[in-house]
């Protein structure tokens, strides 16, 4: 498990890089919003909890999992850059997602209560397991999606999310492992695991469709002709350009049961296939050579 040096030429991606589909592609775009500040706090959170690790195989993964989301980070501050130069400015939201982050989730929790040494953390590293529970389905998902092929998604953007996708299914397991291993006894490891997920699911559907409303609302091209709207969202679904509401919700109930491990989700031969053909992967490979 190794971060990929991929790098994407975005010069040619349209804004609407699923043609005449401004609603399923800003719901795909909210990654693009979300994720530079989330993937910075992963690995924040994980560098502070490294020496918690004991488990030397663990203490592995752990640096191979941090390697890759902070490549991740990068890559999708990338895109916010082009958006930008299609005039469509990301500022604002994203000024919100790092407060959220950096204060909401940071190192002291937001309330006044004092917890015992290193409780916070715990808990934070249960907010990214419950995080990563869901961009394993996602990264299964978008591998699976013939539908944006059909279409004629950009291809340098589905390869962008190909190989997130796949390097999310690659490490699906990672954060949950190392919640396990420094989150203590049960049963309180196990209500903090289901706890925190309580929290993490609405809040990532709200940021969702907030997330949504704010690219369509402030797409130049659309010059506020459109708004989202769930049966726009749905018609996409229908279609196949983005996931099915039951496939999402599905993971809750899988997250929930006590035997439950995220090696259980998704195809890892599919992902580590998606990852060998990639393009931005080879070409990765053949600059390291």
């Amino acid at each position: 498990m190794v971060p990929r040096r991929v790098s994407f030429d975005w010069h040619a991606t349209p804004l609407h890089w699923i043609p005449d589909e401004p609603t399923a592609t800003h719901v795909i775009n909210v990654l693009h919003l979300l994720l530079p500040a989330g993937e910075r706090w992963f690995v924040k959170v994980f560098k502070e909890a490294l020496p918690l690790v004991t488990d030397p195989e663990l203490a592995k993964d752990v640096k191979g999992f941090m390697g890759q989301e902070a490549t991740h980070s990068v890559q999708h501050a990338y895109v916010l850059d082009h958006l930008a130069e299609q005039r469509l400015d990301t500022a604002e939201f994203t000024r919100r997602v790092d407060f959220i982050f950096e204060r909401l989730l940071g190192d002291r929790p937001p309330w006044r209560i004092p917890l015992p040494a290193g409780r916070w953390l715990l808990y934070r590293l249960a907010f990214v397991a419950a995080i990563e529970q869901f961009t394993a389905v996602l990264g299964d998902w978008v591998l699976r999606a013939e539908a944006l092929d059909s279409a004629a998604a950009d291809p340098v953007m589905l390869d962008l999310l190909r190989w997130h996708g796949a390097e999310e299914v690659e490490h699906r397991a990672v954060a949950f492992d190392m919640y396990q291993h420094c989150g203590g006894g049960e049963p309180l490891r196990y209500v903090r695991r289901v706890g925190t997920m309580c929290v993490t699911a609405p809040v990532l559907l709200w940021m969702w469709v907030w997330g949504t409303r704010y690219l369509i609302r402030h797409d130049p091209r659309l010059a506020g002709s459109l708004r989202y709207s769930r049966r726009a969202h749905n018609a996409a679904v229908a279609k196949g350009l983005l996931p099915a509401w039951g496939e999402l919700g599905a993971a809750l109930p899988r997250y929930f049961r006590r035997s439950y491990h995220p090696s259980q989700e998704a195809s890892l031969s599919r992902a580590v296939g998606y990852l060998a053909a990639s393009p931005a992967a080879r070409a990765a490979r053949e600059g390291e050579r």
